[in-house]
């Protein structure tokens, strides 16, 4: 079987039963499943939510995504072999750990493949929650720049660039366009304070006004479980992204969880401690792609520049990147998931095939074919 044939680049089309359609995101594809097949699988596999929850299938893909467009190979080469199973991978680590150390459970009820999550629905918190150690990419571009105020924190004077923070820094923005805020603009990932959250909390699907102080706990005790385990590997964890979601579990009781996928490259950014001490960064994540793709093309600012975003979506779609690039990534990726989870990454020549096998045998959500 050919490498291109091994990448899962198309999710959204697997014969799951579903009686909606199916939510294809930059990486993830998502299948609702029917009410009856949710109740069945809850009461079946003892999982602790309400008997009625909405379940879903998450599949993941190999795409890779990068300033909000997909990027693909030549040769066929629709994604990066081993980035679905190593962001898996990855994620299911760190909520295990963050279940050891009695942090908030996630939105993951079951793993029945390295790349699908059996997962409930909840209510999302509508901000993107941003934790910084470092400051480098975006918020370095604009201290460069004399900016000094971000989300209402400011920053002292005289930061190097890739230098640690006095402080974790907590950057949030919004999750989507959020309408008739005071004060935050009707657009997509735009940064917000916490005086705007406190202040208009049920607007950012906050149930009580008391859950912004939990939220921001789970953020730090999130990273710092994450940033101490990458400590013991000699890896530095500099920034990441978290979500956070509300769901009901068997008893009634609502409760604020951890959603999507945490502390994974994609994410986060996380540099190889010997080469920082050295005086150089060296990218265990995403950012490495995202700096390649910036040294690749001749004008980068169409890559950073929101008002150029037509333009960028043609660069991505005529523009098939060198094999050896990609595979490049591909070791990135599979290199640190391997380090972080101590396992070899298994690696399916179809994993198709294996998911709709399991799901069909172990789950009956497939229907006959």
């Amino acid at each position: 079987m050919s490498l291109a044939q091994q990448v899962l680049a198309v999710n959204n089309d697997l014969p799951i039963r579903t009686d909606k359609p199916v939510h294809s995101g930059k990486v993830r594809s998502v299948y609702w499943l029917t009410a009856a097949d949710s109740a069945r699988l809850i009461q079946e596999k003892g999982y602790d939510v309400a008997a009625d929850a909405p379940l879903a299938i998450m599949v993941i893909s190999d795409r890779i995504s990068a300033f909000d467009c997909i990027w693909e190979g030549e040769g066929g080469l629709k994604g990066v072999p081993g980035k679905g199973a190593a962001l898996n991978a990855v994620s299911n680590h760190w909520f295990g750990l963050f279940k050891e150390n009695g942090l908030a459970d996630s939105h993951i009820l079951d793993i029945p493949h390295p790349f699908v999550w059996i997962v409930q629905k909840a209510k999302p918190v509508l901000i993107e929650a941003i934790c910084r150690q470092y400051i480098t990419g975006s918020m370095w571009r604009a201290y460069s720049k004399g900016e000094r105020e971000f989300c209402g924190i400011r920053l002292p004077e005289g930061l190097s660039r890739d230098q640690k923070l006095p402080e974790l820094l907590m950057t949030p923005s919004t999750k989507g366009i959020l309408r008739g805020i005071p004060g935050v603009p009707e657009a997509d990932d735009v940064n917000i304070t916490r005086t705007d959250i406190t202040n208009n909390f049920a607007a950012f699907n906050f149930s009580h006004a008391n859950d912004v102080a939990i939220y921001e706990k789970l953020l730090r005790e999130g990273f710092g479980v994450i940033s101490n385990a990458l400590q013991k590997l000699d890896q530095i964890f500099v920034d990441t992204k978290f979500e956070f979601g509300y769901v009901t579990d068997a008893s009634g009781t609502e409760k604020l969880i951890y959603m999507d996928e945490v502390g994974t490259p994609d994410s986060s950014r996380i540099w190889d401690g010997p080469s920082y001490r050295a005086g150089k960064i060296v990218e265990n994540s995403k950012e490495g792609f995202r700096q390649l793709l910036l040294n690749h093309f001749p004008d980068p600012d169409i890559l950073l520049n929101k008002d150029r975003m037509a333009e960028r979506v043609a660069l991505a779609k005529n523009n098939l990147l060198p094999a050896d690039v990609l595979m490049q990534v591909s070791k990135t990726y599979i290199d640190i998931a391997e380090k972080i989870t101590g396992q070899p990454l298994h690696l399916s020549d179809n994993p198709k095939a294996e998911i709709i096998e399991i799901l069909r045998t172990q789950y009956g959500l497939i229907d006959a074919i």
